[in-house]
This record gives C-alpha cells, structure tokens and sequence, in this order.
C-alpha cells in the first residue's frame, strides 16, 4: 500500500526508475551493450553534480537518460524524451547516480574496500564476456569493453561502486517486517470513502479565426513542439542465414553421424503413464498400496488419506528414473499395465504407483528421422556459420575498422537509413510506422557518438546481427511555418478554448466556495454544459485500474465542502469538484485487508528505508546539485533528443 499511496504523487517514469541498487551493469553487458557503463565512471564532461570531490557530469548522465528512456519505452512505446525529463525521469536518473557515488565514498570513508577478486568473480559470471568453452575469456573481455571504448580500469571501478552499493543497502531492501497497527491505519484508508458532485465544463472553440501576427506569436512561443528533434542516418548490414545458407547443408555423413548420436531417442521403447503418490511414513504408505489393491482407485485411495496424487505420461524407464528414483522406474518398468507397484522408498518418503498405461514407442529409422535431424543440423550450423562471421567482425572492428572496411572483407550489403528518430521513424513519412526489426539497430545508433567505433547487434536467437555504425546526425530544426501552419492553428484554438474553459471552471469554483450550489453556479454562469452529476468513490478506487486516476485522487485531496477545478482527463475541457461528504474506514473487521495490506508494505518498506538512508548519507557526504547546469542539460535533451 506504501506504493500505492505514493504512486498519487510520483510519475510514472519516476516509479520505473526508483532507487534501489544502481543499475546492474552486468545486465547491459549480456544484452551485448554496455552504454550504460558510462555513467559515474568520471569520464569527462561538465559538472552536474558533486560529493566529495568527485563528479557526476553532463555526459554521463545523457548517456543515462538515452539507456533508459529507451528501456522505458519497452512499456511506453510513445515515451519521447521531453516526456521522459518532464515526467522526472532525468531528475531520477541524477539523483541515483548521486546516491551511488554518496555511498561508495561513505563506504570508503567508514574503511570498507571492494576486493579486486569479488570483483573478477563478478565480471566472470557476465555470459558476454565468456568464450568458447564457456568460462571467461580475458581477450573477449578487453575486445568488448574496447568497442565500447571503455578502458579496464572503468569497468573495474563501476562495478567496485555497484558492490559498494550492494553492501550498504542490501540489508536495508530486505526488511519487511510491519507492525499490524500500521497496516490498520493503511487499510482503513483505503476503505475511506467520499461523496460529491462533478461538473465539466467543455473546451469550446470561439469560432473565430486568429489572425496572421497571432499565429506568429505562437508558432515562435511554442517553437519547441514543432521542432523536429534529433535524428540520425545509420549505415547497418544485417547478417541472418539467409547469409549463410551455401554452407549450413549437412551431408550425409553428418546426418548419419547425428542419428548415432541419439540413438537413445530413436531407439524403440517402452513408455509408461503412471500414477504416482508419495507418503512420508512407510507404513502410512503401505496402508495405502493395500487399499488400492484391494480395489480402490489409486487418487480415490490418496485424496481419502490427504494426498494428491500426479500423473506423469509417456515416459521409458530412464524418463521415470528423473522423475522419481532409479529403484521406483526400474520397478514399474517390469509392472504390467494396471499394476500396482510399491510402496518403494522415493527420493522424498515412500512411493506408491498404478501403470495406468503401457505403449510400445517402435522408434525412427535414420529414413524417418533425415528430415528433423537435418532440420536441427541446418539450425546449428546456421547458428556456428554467423557467429564465425561476427567473431571475424568483432575481431575487425578491434582493429578499428570501419563499416565499409567490415562490408567489403565479409562480403556483406550495406544499407543507409534515412534521418530517423529514436523511436525508428521517419518524420518525413509520418504515416509510416517503425519497423520492429529495426530496434535494436536505432538504439545503438543513438548510443554513439559521431566517430565511434561500429558496433555489432543481436538480431535474433538464430544468432542473426548486424553491424550498426553512426553515418551522421542531423541536428533539432524547426519546422516552417508554412508548412506547420494548419497544426499550429489547431493548437492556438484548442489552447484558446481550453483557457477559455479553465476561466469558466475557475469561476465556478469561486461561488461554490463562496456558498452557492454547483447546480445553481452552472446553471447561471451561462456555460453550455451538461447537467452536475454525482461523484463517489472509495480511496483504493484510485488506482483500481493499475493507474492512479486523477479526478479520483483530487477528490481524495480536498477539504469537506470546498470545490476545485481540475482538467478532464480526456482534454477536452476542465472539471470542477465539490466535495460533500467524507466517511472514514474501518477495517478492523476485514482481517484480510489488513494482512494484504501488511504483506504489500512489506514489500515495499525495505527499499523505501534504502532510499532515505540513502538520501541521509548524501546529505552528510556534502552532496551538491549544480541546479544551472541541469537545467542546461534538460534544456539540451528536450531540443535535441526529444525522440
């Protein structure tokens, strides 16, 4: 319930970036892509912020923003980033990295260090950073982290402070415990329940045209939302199978050779469904095996005695072996069908089994199995042909290669995107939606900078990448009036309407709070309006959808009898509240609420203690917000990254 009440009052890109622990870098570099890395690692850039003499900067940051904005968007498709910086999610991404870097100079402070071996065994369990027997491969390693142009040292240090973060603040995320009298006092708040009148108050449009010098004045106050943002040309080559497809063609030899190799699948079998039901005690269990010998029904027997018994299908005696213990499956591999076999000491307690069924599976010949054994060979050798092609390239791009140096040597098709946008479109063609395919193409486009080295891309769990390189980009323009013109007088009408409304709604407001009823306010203001109607709603309504609703939530913030005015949730005009009546909960007598309540708090209340402890030792650390040159950097993302 903590989250729920705080969810009224923060974004909703606030909640997805919270703080907890800095993000996992691990996580970026198993995606294949380790942008992330470059935040709080001091590389250099503007000041934004300080603790101790140490800097978060402008770069870092940036980088940030775009990583994130971009995992957000995986739930919020239209997020751009003007939305993201004015929803607080810059705000959030500044005040993480200046509670990481609090923390690791406190934990330095208070003697505590970071091993270089805790942080070797870390790097170690990174997938990306293995080779090919699997374990961690030192020139795979130092080969990434180069492409991404990270030096060792900045890794070390990053993951030394994601460490430093874990020790100080894993134990706090991990309380849960709540007292019953305060999950009480939450739950009966979510039974409070108030009564009330709405009145809408539509945004209707004058009728009257603006002139020319108006809709100048407005285009050039409100030049940012007809700027087009940021864009980039990309140069990509894509390698698939279909790039491979002259040598993925398994001969004979190797079908034969894979056909050997699984002779236990193909070999014939007998298979086995069986009921199975396991007992603790060993004469409970001998009880049962007589019942059910004696006739009755296996579950019948089991459910009489309090057990549920499984069922398991199709399976020979090695299957079974599995799923119980060798001693159970080679007993029931020599029952007949309707047997009854134990009980036999189980892997846990006694088992007592029926075979329900007894099949004879006659197996494949290699005739009947070509067509699924080239079909797995085809995808193997398919999977092994890219990934040679990408370790050549990868190896290329070490050497700082370029992506025509890259195309020519593998013999690859390079294509040119036009100018997109970051979430893959094209402003020129406005009706043309984003290719899906293209994604992870365009974020590694936006997570470079003009001469950066190529990087490479997962495509596809077939193995499938490409080779993504910056070709340029084009920077924030405006649009020209001429050509923006109809949108720019829709929005100076609707913003005319929508004031027009608000002053309707501000005026109604006035005279209820001044003593006269809604209904009669409304009726004499001379507003077109439809007619007051009522309002109520318990507080967990608020966000009974999954999302708070705001006309809800502002009528869980007045007082008894005062009125407010609030926008429609629809835009199309303002809604003007009046409060009537507040009755408060009680949920003493709904134990179940109470415990849901407590579990939910629980849930929540360790990371809400890591967040002020964190805030706590930010404040005694000496941190520093340069509130100027975050201001700057929101001003530049919003004009050139507001994809």
């Amino acid at each position: 319930m903590l989250t729920f009440f705080r969810g009224i009052i923060h974004s909703k890109v606030g909640m997805i970036v919270t703080f907890g622990v800095l993000i996992v870098i691990a996580l970026a570099f198993a995606a294949g892509d380790v942008t992330g890395l470059a935040s709080s690692t001091g590389l250099v850039g503007h000041p934004i912020a300080s603790v101790g003499g140490e800097s978060v900067t402008a770069a870092d940051v940036r980088q940030q923003a775009r990583d994130e904005l971009t995992q957000a968007r995986q739930e919020q498709p239209t997020l751009d980033m003007a939305q993201f910086v004015q929803l607080g999610g810059l705000d959030a991404v500044i005040n993480r990295n200046v509670s990481a870097l609090a923390l690791e100079t406190f934990g330095r402070d208070q003697g505590m260090r970071v091993s270089r071996a805790l942080i070797g065994s870390e790097l170690k369990a990174i997938p990306a950073f293995a080779g090919a027997t699997g374990q961690f491969d030192q020139q795979a390693y130092e080969r990434l982290i180069a492409q991404r142009g990270f030096t060792d040292a900045q890794v070390q240090a990053q993951f030394a402070r994601q460490i430093m973060v874990q020790f100080l603040t894993q134990p706090t995320i991990g309380a849960h415990q709540v007292p019953q009298q305060l999950a009480l006092t939450y739950a009966s708040l979510l039974l409070e329940r108030r009564t009330g009148q709405v009145a809408f108050v539509p945004a209707a449009p004058s009728g009257v045209a603006p002139s020319d010098a108006e809709v100048q004045q407005w285009y050039q106050r409100n030049i940012a939302r007809y700027t087009t943002p940021e864009r980039r040309v990309i140069r990509y080559a894509v390698v698939g199978p279909q790039q491979v497809a002259g040598q993925v063609t398994p001969s004979d030899a190797e079908v034969q050779k894979a056909y050997d190799a699984a002779k236990a699948t193909y070999a014939p079998k007998t298979l086995r469904d069986v009921t199975l039901v396991t007992v603790l005690d060993e004469k409970a269990a001998g009880a049962l095996a007589a019942r059910v010998k004696a006739g009755t029904p296996l579950a019948a027997a089991a459910r009489a005695a309090g057990l549920e018994p499984r069922t398991i299908s199709g399976l020979d005696q090695g299957a079974l072996a599995t799923q119980t213990s060798p001693a159970v499956a080679q007993a029931i591999a020599a029952a007949a069908s309707g047997a009854v076999v134990g009980p036999l000491r189980g892997a846990i307690g006694f088992v007592v089994a029926r075979v329900d069924k007894v099949t004879q599976d006659p197996g494949k010949t290699l005739a009947q199995a070509r067509d699924e054994l080239v079909t797995q060979l085809r995808a193997s050798k398919t999977k092994a042909a890219i990934g040679a092609i990408r370790d050549k390239v990868d190896d290329s791009l070490a050497d700082n290669a370029n992506i025509s140096e890259v195309v020519n040597d593998q013999k690859l098709s390079a294509q040119t995107t036009p100018a997109l946008l970051q979430n893959g479109t094209n402003p020129d063609q406005p009706q043309t939606p984003a290719d899906p395919g293209m994604t992870p193409i365009v974020a590694a486009a936006f997570a470079a900078e003009e001469g950066d080295t190529p990087t490479t891309v997962n495509l596809g769990e077939d193995g499938s990448f490409a080779v993504v390189a910056l070709d340029r980009v084009v920077q924030p323009a405006p649009v020209p009036l001429a050509a923006a013109r109809a949108r720019v007088v829709a929005d100076l009408t609707a913003d005319r309407a929508a004031k027009a409304a608000q002053q309707a709604a501000s005026a109604l407001v006035a005279k209820v709070n001044g003593g006269a009823a809604l209904p009669a306010a409304l009726s004499s203001a001379g507003v077109k309006a439809p007619p007051v109607q009522p309002i109520s709603a318990s507080r967990g309504e608020i966000t009974a959808r999954g999302q708070v609703n705001p006309v809800l939530a502002a009528l869980f913030s007045m007082a008894p009898g005062s009125a407010r005015a609030v926008p429609s949730p629809d835009g199309k005009g303002w809604l003007v509240l009046k409060l009537d009546q507040v009755v408060p909960g009680d949920a003493r007598k709904q134990p179940p609420l109470i415990q849901a309540t407590r579990a939910d708090l629980g849930r929540a209340i360790g990371p809400e203690y890591a967040q002020q402890f964190a805030n706590a030792v930010a404040k005694l650390q000496g941190a520093k917000r340069f509130d100027d040159a975050i201001a700057q950097l929101k001003q530049d993302l919003v004009g050139g990254g507001a994809q």
